[in-house]
């Protein structure tokens, strides 16, 4: 699934494909912006975990997950 977070201050958001569910990745966006945590957590495909200061997202856009294209087209 592609997430993408758009952070205050920064120039570029931050792009990341992760195993976590739509589900798991809102669940965790709620609770830094409801204070429960002061980081957003989650963790990509590669295993790397991304942090993210919970008062310094400016979004969060949960994507449909990505089909990986195999093979060749003809023109």
């Amino acid at each position: 699934m592609e997430v993408k977070i758009g952070v205050q201050h920064a120039p570029r958001e931050i792009v990341l494909e992760s195993g976590q569910s739509a589900e798991e990745v809102e669940r965790a966006v709620s609770e830094a912006l409801a204070g429960k945590s002061q980081l957003l957590s989650l963790v990509d495909d590669h295993g790397r975990k991304v942090l993210v200061p919970a008062d310094r997202l400016a979004y969060v856009e949960i994507g449909e997950p990505s089909v990986r294209k195999v093979g060749f087209s003809a023109l």
